[in-house]
């Protein structure tokens, strides 16, 4: 558990670093097209990790999917396109993933 939020803290401090870095030195400067792409793709790519991490469960030394964190995953992003909204769907997305934990798996 401790390891989880030593990782989502150092994550947290990476963007926060990297936005203060785009704000404060860069500030009124024209970027490169790729300083823009890294600044551009720095929080998805945080949140990518975070939920892989979450998906991918090790189980006995192997990776095994976590079924009822991915249908959570599929069923948010699949919200957040068709209402584009995010808490919405996020409180939709953790419903069907308490719904499949405890009543399919």
């Amino acid at each position: 558990m401790l390891n989880n939020w030593m990782l989502i803290v150092l994550l947290a401090l990476s963007t926060y670093i990297s936005r203060i870095i785009g704000l404060e030195i860069m500030a009124g400067r024209e970027m490169s097209p790729p300083w823009r792409l890294y600044f551009n793709y720095v929080p998805v790519g945080i949140i990518s990790a975070l939920m892989v991490k979450q998906i991918l469960v090790p189980i006995d030394g192997q990776l095994a999917v976590s079924f009822p964190v991915l249908m959570g995953c599929l069923f948010t992003a699949i919200t957040i396109k068709l209402t584009r909204r995010f808490l919405p769907s996020v409180m939709f997305g953790a419903m069907i993933g308490w719904l499949t934990r405890y009543f399919i798996s």
